[in-house]
């Protein structure tokens, strides 16, 4: 007898004690509906609420229902790995638990991978209650990065997405410091195919996702995948370079034409203080490239693991 395949679920969660029972019931109500076996694996990223209590309680009635507790706050990217590590799904299904992922939309995701497909992602369409500034980050960002970068993400893509087993074991292997797990998705290939989805309301708390941690995370996504900025660097000497030499011999002529030299003390700290704004920008670009081969150099793990049931229950 052939043994149904299985679907795995997994779930970052960080401070979600308002929507971890909503969530879960959603879940159970769409899954139970399908012809698999699934767990639903929620990662514990160092909660500082009540979310791991009640994750506790009720994996202890619920057999479908699993959680890994992190050992402290470890960023989405790496709580996301740690799901997808464990998960023994013949498929794994990411998304967020605060309800804006539609649960409804996950039989669309299976059916598609049944046809074939290796990883079904979803594109968020736009929000009209998105806040205007959020809305206008959000685009430039994503026109930014794949101007900067040798890969191209589309906008509105986020975590929401299922991967082929087959493609979970390559990211099994990967040992990056800096996840960003949108972009590996484009970059591993694969037969993919995107299905476009109206974000649902928050159900409670606020997003975690605060400007400093997208201008943070933005900056990830450039410097892990490519090294232009090091080019525009070394292009912006270049330029400035012929520049100055171009100044310094307009400077000349104007001295012989004119017998005098300019004078002005603005115009002298303009340029030094240009100069060493441009140096400046120069070197933190090589300084972060730097800080990523001295963190990947370390060796440390993606995350640490204080606690999980899922040995328990298999």
């Amino acid at each position: 007898m052939t043994l149904q395949k299985k679907i795995s679920i997994v779930i970052p969660s960080f401070n979600e004690e308002g929507n971890i029972k909503i969530i879960i019931n959603a879940l159970n109500e769409v899954l139970q509906k399908l012809k698999y076996r699934y767990e639903l694996i929620f990662v514990d990223d160092g909660s500082s609420d009540k979310t791991l209590t009640i994750l506790q309680e009720i994996s202890a009635t619920d057999s479908n229902v699993f959680y890994i507790e992190l050992s402290r706050n470890f960023g989405h990217q790496n709580a996301l790995k740690a799901g997808l590590d464990l998960a023994s799904g013949d498929c794994i299904i990411t998304m967020d638990g605060d309800m804006q992922h539609p649960p409804e939309m996950i039989p669309q995701l299976i059916e598609k991978w049944e046809e074939g497909y290796d990883i079904v992602y979803t594109r968020r369409l736009e929000d009209k209650n998105l806040p205007a500034f959020k809305k206008i980050t959000s685009k430039y960002f994503y026109k930014f990065i794949n101007y900067i970068s040798e890969i191209k993400i589309e906008e509105g893509t986020a975590d929401f997405r299922l991967m082929d087993k087959k493609v979970s074991t390559v990211f099994f292997a990967f040992s990056e410091n800096e996840l960003f797990i949108r972009g590996l998705v484009n970059w591993v290939g694969f037969k993919q195919y995107a299905i476009d989805y109206k974000p649902a309301e928050r159900f409670s708390g606020n997003s975690k996702y605060t400007v400093k941690k997208m201008m943070q995370f933005a900056l990830k996504g450039i410097t892990s995948f490519s090294i232009r900025p090091l080019y525009i660097s070394i292009f912006l000497g270049i330029s400035l370079f012929f520049l100055s030499l171009l100044f310094y011999i307009l400077y000349v002529f104007y001295s012989i034409y004119y017998g005098h030299v300019i004078s002005g003390w603005a115009s002298v700290i303009f340029t030094i203080v240009i100069f060493g704004g441009l140096n400046l920008i120069v070197l933190g670009i090589i300084g972060v490239y730097v800080g990523k081969l001295f963190m990947h150099s370390k060796q440390r793990p993606n995350y640490l693991i204080r606690d999980t049931n899922l040995e328990d229950k298999k």
